[in-house]
């Protein structure tokens, strides 16, 4: 069955054996997925008898658009990359990606081992013309409540001002593929510095910004890291060593939060009442900034769609990767992002 982006309907091939609960999260994770996509079908790729025997599969297995493609082996959060490359040819995290090399699926999602996911896509996806390195990209919570999509978030410590570059073309056509707020058709791109000014900066940042201010993007120039979380940018490009650390801080901070939170029920009786009279504001502020809303980083610049749920994703979060993959087809990102990239080869020529 060959597929083309915008032809219906929508097949995810879904590794559903990876990240720290695999079918326990997977599987309810894509029944409701269903509920909401009737037209999307999905291949769950991984164990065919520990999927048949779930408790939580047979309503998922009942339904006509859901196939399974059994995957012997697992790709394991501890593999090092070399095992997961070379000697588990027959995981599910690779047969998942095998699935849309071969145009039997449109995008892959795994919950699985970043490096291993990042390195098997590379090696049987390839990387599209004028992309030198592929990046991830995620959305950290901001001001707005649109999310603000950061990359790199890790695959490429060291980077030329040509990568970063590239980092904003692929950016801004994922946000322009999977967003749909007031700036998503024109998304703005920032360059994540430590000052708005020009003169700021080190090398690579400096050869950077000219670069992206002649792509054809909107690049508003430098911004700082509090702009990320103002919502006053839609895309910031960073390598990818600034872009991990800016991650970790900002899962740290979230869970810090949480961990306040729930203290507040815990602790003394006035603490306990003022908790109670603020729960409305305190329900609300959990649900604006729940980082499961911002789950599925992608993995831009493949020949093809590869979404990465945290490892440690539950139903709902899951649930949030698999529509980020279904909307970066349905609005055809790979398209967008090879008609960016025509377009600065048209002006460099």
């Amino acid at each position: 069955m060959s597929l083309t982006p915008n032809q219906h309907p929508i097949v995810l091939a879904i590794d559903m054996m990876g990240g720290d609960f695999g079918l326990d999260t997977t599987l309810p994770a894509c029944r409701d997925f269903c509920g909401h996509h009737p037209n999307a079908q999905l291949r769950l790729v991984g164990d065919e008898a520990a999927i048949k025997a779930h408790p939580n599969a047979a309503a998922l297995l009942a339904l006509p658009q859901v196939h399974i493609i059994h995957a012997p082996e697992v790709v394991t959060m501890d593999d090092p990359l070399e095992v997961a490359l070379r000697r588990k040819k027959n995981s599910s995290m690779r047969i998942a990606i095998n699935q849309v090399k071969d145009a039997q699926a449109q995008a892959a999602v795994s919950a699985g081992n970043t490096g291993a996911l990042m390195a098997i896509a590379q090696f049987v996806l390839k990387t599209l013309d004028g992309i030198e390195r592929p990046a991830i990209a995620s959305m950290l919570p901001n001001a707005m409540g649109t999310g603000t999509t950061v990359l790199d978030l890790g695959a490429n410590v060291d980077c030329s001002a040509e990568h970063l570059q590239q980092f904003g073309l692929m950016g801004s056509a994922f946000v322009s593929a999977t967003m749909s707020h007031s700036h998503a058709s024109k998304p703005r791109v920032g360059l994540l510095n430590i000052g708005h000014e020009d003169i700021k900066g080190n090398k690579v940042v400096k050869l950077a910004a000219p670069l992206l201010k002649a792509s054809p993007i909107h690049f508003i120039g430098n911004v700082e890291g509090s702009d990320i979380f103002k919502g006053t940018v839609d895309v910031v490009v960073c390598d990818g060593f600034v872009g991990n650390v800016l991650l970790k801080t900002t899962e740290g901070f979230s869970g810090l939060v949480r961990n306040r939170l729930n203290h507040s029920f815990k602790s003394t009786l006035w603490r306990k009442l003022g908790a109670l009279f603020a729960l409305p504001a305190l329900n609300a502020f959990k649900s604006e900034f729940d980082s499961r809303k911002f789950n599925g980083a992608a993995l831009l610049g493949l020949r093809g769609v590869v979404i990465k749920s945290h490892g440690g994703a539950d139903a709902v979060a899951f649930g949030y990767a698999l529509q980020r993959a279904h909307d970066a087809v349905a609005h055809d990102m790979l398209n967008k992002t090879s008609l960016m990239l025509a377009q600065l080869h048209a002006q460099q020529d």
